[in-house]
């Protein structure tokens, strides 16, 4: 099997796929209050598509896929695309990244059809605070979609929480009891400096060292598990006589650009080797044969860069923003 290795000798075996550009929330640092203008419907790729990238992906050792948007649950028949992927040979791992609003009504099949685990995108457990970080949201409708999860056996179990100076760092405490009492693992992440609408970066972003302090303060002990599935970019941590972990992922102060394994396919259908880079490849006019296609993939691999410079200075002294696409328009 021909496997697609860069010019850096990492190897790729992982596939983030943005189902859709559409969402059913406005985060504050994803997008501005007016939302993003949706893409047309003619330029999303098919599930058919799709499924063509992922059969060529599979037999060039792409064996993990995950689905991202925007939010995939808010795509019709979600549940088609979830069962044909878990039947492509070579795939053993399908997951999905959601902000949970409608993942409780949708958990048992989703689950059936193949489904191995979820993350959820949580950035606060204060019901005012959610409402206001995604202009609208019900926090209850996500912990009933994490119960869901948890009682379906979806584990492991992640959260995403942005950690952001002046809206949630006050909150850590808070995840961490959480991770303590459940089984679920928290994931701290740093907050990047993408899309045209985030003008808030310098006055928003906070070192995750922040974490490990708050945790030691607070009397827990943590044990540095590393990183148990290998290539992924969080570094986790036991909480001593609790039932579930922490993650850090370092996005901007400590790249972990020498281990990264990922593809992503946006929903229009670009291919981007990395998430801070803006150059991308059209899959369309390569879905005419499975050589074609297979040829674009392994050439988006050469290209991909050594590492990206998100959140360096650039020669006029200002954060670097390389990746311009919202997050909703490139798949999280």
């Amino acid at each position: 099997m021909k496997q697609l290795i860069d010019n850096y000798g990492r190897k790729h075996d992982y596939l983030r796929i943005s189902v859709t550009d559409r969402c059913n929330l406005r985060c504050i640092y994803c997008m501005g209050p007016e939302g993003v203008e949706s893409m047309p419907h003619k330029n999303i790729l098919s599930y058919e598509e799709i499924l063509q990238v992922v059969q060529c992906g599979a037999e060039m050792g792409i064996s993990k896929i995950r689905l991202t948007g925007g939010e995939p649950l808010v795509r019709k028949n979600i549940t088609y695309l979830v069962r044909e992927i878990a039947s492509i040979p070579g795939i053993n791992d399908l997951s999905m990244t959601t902000n949970g609003i409608l993942f409780s009504r949708h958990a048992r099949e989703l689950h059936d059809a193949g489904l191995h685990r979820i993350n959820i995108s949580l950035d606060t457990l204060d019901s005012d605070s959610y409402y206001h970080i995604t202009r609208g949201g019900d926090l209850q409708q996500v912990m009933d979609g994490i119960d869901a999860a948890l009682e379906l056996g979806m584990e492991p179990l992640k959260l995403n929480v942005v950690l952001m100076k002046g809206l949630n760092h006050h909150e850590v405490p808070n995840f961490l009891d959480l991770a303590y009492r459940r089984n679920v693992n928290i994931r701290f992440i740093e907050y990047m400096p993408i899309g045209e609408h985030d003008k808030e970066y310098d006055s928003r972003y906070l070192p995750l060292d922040y974490i490990k302090k708050t945790a030691l303060k607070e009397g827990y002990k943590l044990a540095d598990k590393g990183n148990p599935r290998g290539a992924g970019p969080a570094q986790y941590f036991s909480l001593y006589g609790g039932k579930g972990s922490i993650g850090l992922i370092h996005s901007i102060s400590k790249h972990f650009c020498s281990s990264c394994n990922r593809l992503r396919l946006t929903a229009d259908g670009r291919l981007k080797s990395c998430l801070y880079w803006q150059e991308e490849a059209n899959v369309r006019p390569a879905l005419e044969t499975p050589e074609k296609l297979k040829a674009l993939m392994q050439d988006v691999i050469t290209r991909k860069p050594k590492e990206h410079m998100m959140g360096t200075e650039n020669d006029d002294g200002c954060v670097d923003r390389a990746a311009m696409r919202n997050m909703s328009r490139t798949g999280g």
